[in-house]
């Protein structure tokens, strides 16, 4: 299942191809997702050090990695913050099978989860439409993917809850990021 989302596309998947944590593509933009809407300080960093933790046998500094996908968390932020609402999750088109894309949708959430969970982001000081929108979310990740049948009353249902993860996505950033996200930066 190809989904493209890194400017650098080899190098992106390269990083994820040495990541112990074995991540989808879109799980992996869920997770930058998640600590750029959640407030980490260095987005990037923190997401590549998730992926390459010191222990991952690799030639390549983290820095170079850093460097090479500087463009993006750039792209992602714009889109985040794009007035236009263009962002888009990093799920595959509609080429691929309902079962591929449902299960990429849950790979990104599950990747988003990750991220504000290692953020240690408190339930208790969110407002109460980021802790509905967190719940749903959690609620996603235990749909049972291997019951759904490739119809037409579930390509519909697939498009109302991918719209409503990324509307949700993009609110989580404008009610909670903006204020104690740095801007991303380049090494």
């Amino acid at each position: 299942m190809e989904t493209t989302i890194a400017p650098n596309h080899d190098l992106f998947h390269e990083v994820l191809a040495l990541s112990p944590l074995d991540p989808s593509p879109s799980e992996a933009q869920g997770m930058l997702c998640g600590l750029m809407c959640g407030g980490a300080p260095d987005p990037l960093t923190t997401w590549l050090t998730q992926l390459l933790p010191a222990n991952t046998t690799t030639a390549t500094p983290i820095a170079h990695y850093h460097a090479a996908l500087f463009p993006l968390a750039q792209t992602l932020r714009d889109a985040l913050t794009d007035t236009e609402l263009r962002f888009e999750l990093g799920l595959p088109n509609d080429d691929h099978s309902l079962q591929e894309r449902a299960t990429a949708l849950y790979d990104w959430v599950r990747g988003f989860l990750f991220a504000v969970g290692i953020l240690g982001v408190a339930e208790r000081d969110l407002p109460e439409q980021m802790r509905e929108i967190l719940r749903d979310f959690t609620e996603l990740t235990r749909i049972d993917l291997d019951a759904l049948d490739d119809d037409e009353e579930n390509e519909l249902a697939l498009a109302d809850v991918i719209e409503f993860v990324r509307v949700a996505a993009l609110l989580i950033y404008d009610e909670c990021a903006p204020p104690r996200l740095e801007p991303v930066t380049q090494p």
